[in-house]
């Protein structure tokens, strides 16, 4: 179905299809209300603006109830193997019980289940962010998660409308890539924050774990672009060499930077175990 062809059904077919894609009432309610959509970039657009601008909380917390639990074997089994959480579906029992337990852990301290957008990410990789992000505040996550929403919903509109032109959507504003100069490969699983500055406090507002080339492609949402200001990525490289044994001078990596626009930056990190380095990469 193209957008065309999408903007054709009934208004409650239309609506029903969209709180697929995120399930806030609210959300699915202010989106409609420029049905039918004169392009696939004005649906991208409405959904992010109607998300961070419109939607408060309780829209959040109710969109994420909508969500099977990372780590839920019959949940993952019946509706998403080999879809959106197929990492996590070709996982051994032995790690899906682990984010089973890990997910509990954080439902408990945060009151919703973990999202995170699962694409292209192992299970073990996810175990691992799991764990990284049961260190953050509440509030810290729940800006997380909605970004990770966020995230989610592009994706399924492109599953919704798989013959629309999506085309037009750019990488995340902000993308990183670690070389271990020590080895001469790229640092896979580096857990990264990325923080802003908030009543004179760091605060995280976005986590990712770096790819098998070492990188994480998809920090911020689709579309989704920072104020300008200065912000500050932490690439936990402690727990890094720590999984290699190897003894490291610095235990995390910081790099405070700052945004003039919304341009794309990139932000490498050359790093080994007793020095790192940065620019600003294309």
């Amino acid at each position: 179905m193209n957008l065309t062809a999408f903007n054709e059904l009934p208004e409650d077919t239309a609506r029903r299809e969209l709180f697929a894609c995120c399930g806030s009432e609210k959300w699915a309610s202010a989106i409609m209300r420029h049905f039918p959509f004169s392009s696939e970039k004005q649906l991208v657009e409405l959904s992010s603006k109607i998300w961070y601008d419109q939607c408060s909380e309780s829209d959040w917390r109710e969109s994420f109830t909508h969500h099977p639990k990372i780590g839920d074997v019959k949940s993952l089994t019946e509706k998403f193997a080999g879809k959106e959480q197929a990492g996590v579906a070709a996982a051994s029992t032995e790690t899906i019980e682990a984010l089973a337990k890990a997910n509990a852990d954080y439902e408990t301290k945060n009151g919703f289940i973990f999202i995170v957008c699962a694409t292209g990410k192992s299970a073990d990789g996810m175990l691992a962010l799991l764990k990284d992000r049961l260190q953050n505040t509440t509030e810290e996550e729940l800006h997380i998660a909605m970004g990770e929403q966020q995230k989610i919903s592009i994706i399924r509109f492109k599953k919704m409308l798989p013959d629309s032109d999506f085309s037009f959507l750019k990488v995340s504003q902000i993308t990183t890539h670690v070389l271990d100069t020590s080895t001469g490969i790229p640092g896979k699983d580096i857990s990264i924050r990325l923080k802003a500055s908030k009543d004179n406090e760091w605060k995280t507002i976005a986590q990712g774990i770096t790819n098998f080339d070492g990188r994480i492609p998809d920090l911020l949402p689709q579309e989704r672009n920072l104020k300008p200001g200065t912000y500050k990525m932490v690439f936990d490289t402690g727990s890094y060499y720590g999984k290699s044994n190897t003894q490291t001078f610095y235990p995390k990596a910081e790099i405070i930077f700052n945004t003039f626009d919304e341009t794309h930056y990139h932000v490498p990190l050359l790093v080994n175990p007793f020095g790192y380095s940065t620019y600003r990469g294309s």
